[in-house]
This record gives structure tokens, sequence and C-alpha cells, in this order.
């Protein structure tokens, strides 16, 4: 097992009071199905937002000795960060160009530009890198209705006329985003699709890319020749109201720092939102909103939570317990009565999300999704690799 930290000061493991466990097996799993739903399609490694939080400096090289080859990132730095750990992979930066001093950073670290507007077209031509197969390598993002980033299909296609008389530009890439894959029967799935295949096949030789996470679990047709799966490699559900196929690779832990007597009619945390209705053993836990468990996990008091009545919960001695009263800054309370006097101690750890909590069902609990809570994670966290084997 190898731990590391997650900013440039080491944490002891003896005083850290949260832990993120990444299974590296789980994780290697998970591109392997991930793979196999999408073949003959090549399965290409999103890693923005330091993988999802889970910590690109982990994540890259398992899914590297995996075969993978095509990543892609949010921004440039994040590309530069990963072209050290990673020197012969694809690199595209989804973000494109901002400004013409931009280009630097891509022809240092060989970075491949997604281009989403014209204003990107222009900067790559006149101050893009060029690669042995030809002038200014980039990808080229078509918006199919999700007005997000992308050309129009006019402007694509117009880009693709004027490039094959000045060859200007290498299109190794040709790529769109699904709004509504989570939502396998939605009509908009369909129409993106046909709005794409429109396009694309203007660049014969180019690779194409239309499907997300979502995405590689609709139908065949979606593919192309390589799918972009984000979450689903970190363990959260691809499609929503399914079973999740995926692994969990992401468990966080925390410290319990006190358990403690309160009598029936207190109240407890801020506002004292909650009046106890039995004498209750509460155990205090370090973590809080600082550490992104979200406090729309609340078990009361937070009325922007709107998605469930209850709030969150966590897993110790076997066991789930709920949140109790407001979570704060550093501290969240739950209510451990049911375990029994003795069941949790001081310094024990009790999980967030992980093998027991499904990321979905916590971020559920928040009125969020799990893309929010994984990315959320603080910086005080221990983090650390396992390999398939138990946390504990």
């Amino acid at each position: 097992m190898a731990f590391f930290a997650a900013n440039p000061a080491d944490i002891d493991p003896r005083i850290c009071g949260g832990r993120l466990s990444i299974d590296v097996e789980a994780l290697a799993a998970n591109y392997r199905l991930l793979a196999a739903k999408a073949r003959p399609a090549r399965v290409a490694g999103v890693v923005k937002a330091n993988a999802y939080g889970v910590g690109i400096e982990v994540v890259a090289p398992v899914l590297w000795a995996e075969g993978c080859r095509v990543f892609f990132v949010a921004l440039p730095q994040e590309g530069m960060a990963l072209r050290k750990l990673l020197p012969e992979a694809d690199i595209y930066v989804l973000a494109g160009l901002f400004e013409p001093h931009a280009a630097q950073a891509y022809r240092e670290a060989r970075l491949i530009p997604v281009l989403n507007d014209e204003a990107d077209i222009s900067l790559w031509e006149a101050y893009g890198w060029d690669a042995p197969d030809g002038p200014r390598p980039c990808a080229l993002h078509v918006d199919t209705g999700m007005n997000r980033l992308g050309l129009s299909g006019h402007q694509v296609t117009r880009f693709f006329h004027e490039n094959k008389l000045t060859r200007a530009l290498t299109p190794r890439l040709v790529m769109s985003h699904l709004a509504c894959a989570d939502e396998p029967a939605s009509p908009a799935n369909q129409h993106q699709l046909e709005s794409f295949q429109s396009v694309e096949r203007l660049f014969k030789g180019v690779a194409s890319s239309l499907a997300n996470s979502a995405g590689t679990f609709l139908s065949a047709d979606y593919a192309f020749d390589i799918v972009r799966p984000g979450i689903a490699l970190y363990g959260g559900a691809p499609q929503a109201g399914l079973a999740n196929p995926m692994r969990p690779v992401a468990t966080v832990e925390a410290r319990i720092v006190q358990v403690r007597a309160a009598k029936a009619g207190e109240t407890v945390s801020y506002g004292g939102t909650v009046t106890l209705k039995r004498d209750t053993l509460i155990a205090v836990a370090a973590v809080g909103y600082a550490d992104g468990l979200h406090r729309a996990l609340s078990g009361s008091g937070v009325p922007l939570r709107e998605a469930r009545e209850e709030g969150g919960y966590g897993f110790i001695a076997g066991r789930r317990v709920p949140v109790l009263g407001r979570v704060t800054m550093d501290l969240t309370l739950f209510d451990v009565t049911d375990l029994g006097p003795g069941a949790v101690g001081h310094g024990d750890w009790i999980e967030l999300f992980g093998a027991n909590i499904p990321i979905d069902e916590a971020a559920a609990a928040a009125g969020t999704i799990a893309y929010e809570l994984l990315t959320s994670l603080g910086g005080r966290y221990l983090r650390r690799v396992v390999h398939g084997e138990r946390h504990r």
C-alpha cells in the first residue's frame, strides 16, 4: 500500500483526519469493462480535474498500463502535468486556446487542442506546432445540440472545404458531446447521433468520437472510433436508474474524534435543528464541507436541499448510521446509538462513500451528482493506493 499527500506537504497517516483510498485494481477493471463494451472502438482516458479528484499521478499510469494511449484534459496546465507522467501519450485539451501565447504551452508539451470555434482555428493556424504526420495537429469539436462548446455544422463543413485546399491544419479527431446519454430513452440522443454522422463522414481517415461514459452504454452506433468515459472509470454509474456495472474506485473515510452521550430533548449542531427523541450516542467525525462533504448532506436544517427529506449516512462497525444535524466546516455528527455502547471508539474510521455507500447514493443525498462530490474532495485527505484489498 502506497501513501501520498494531496499537496506538497506530506500528511502523516497517524494524524490525518480523513483519507481517500484509491483502488487501482478496480480502476483497471473498469477500464477493461469499458474497452470490452466499446470494442472495436478505442477507450480514451478522461483525466481532467485531477482525474476527477482521484489523482492524475495515480490514475494515468494505471490506464497506460492497461493500453490507454489517448487522454483528455480540460486545461493546458493539466495537459502539461500529464505529459510529465506519460511522455508518449496523445493528449487532447478540451478548452481550446485562450490567446496566442497559450500556443507555446501546447508546443512545449506536445498537446493537441480541441478547436471549439473559428477563433481557435485561426489561433492554431497561426501559432500551432507541426507534427511528423502533418502541420498543426488538432481535434475539431462540433456542436450537435448541447449548445455548450463546438463549431456549428455549417462552420465545420466550411472548414473542411477550406482546409482541403490549404492543408493548414491536420485534424486527428472529429468529436461532439452527448447531452442526455444518461437517459437512454431521450430522443436527443438519436438527434445528436444523426447530426454528428452528417459531419464526421466528411473527414475520411480521421478518427471520430461522440460517446462519454453513458454513451458507451448506448448502442454500438454511438461508439465510432474512440469513446471518452470519465465518471465510469472512477466507479460512478454511467446511466441513471440502471444497475451500476462499475467497481468503486474511491473510498473516503474520516476519523472519529469523539463519541459522546446526549439526552433526549437536547439539540444537536448549529441551529439546534435536531431535537433528540431518545438518549443518543453521537460519533463526531473530523470531516466537513471544507473537505468536500457537502453541507446539503446534513441531517436537517438545510432548506436548500430538496432532493429528499433525510440526509446522508456513514458506514461504521458494519452498519449504516445517519448524519445528525448540520454538517459543519470541519466536523460531522453521526447517530451511532443502534450500534450499542463501545461499538465505536475514539480514532475509528467511518466511511462516507465507497464500497459500502455508493458514491451515486451519497451524491443523491446531497441533491447533486457523483461528479461534483468526487471533484469536490479537499486537500486535507491522506490519499493512499490500495490493490483490491480491504481498506480498513
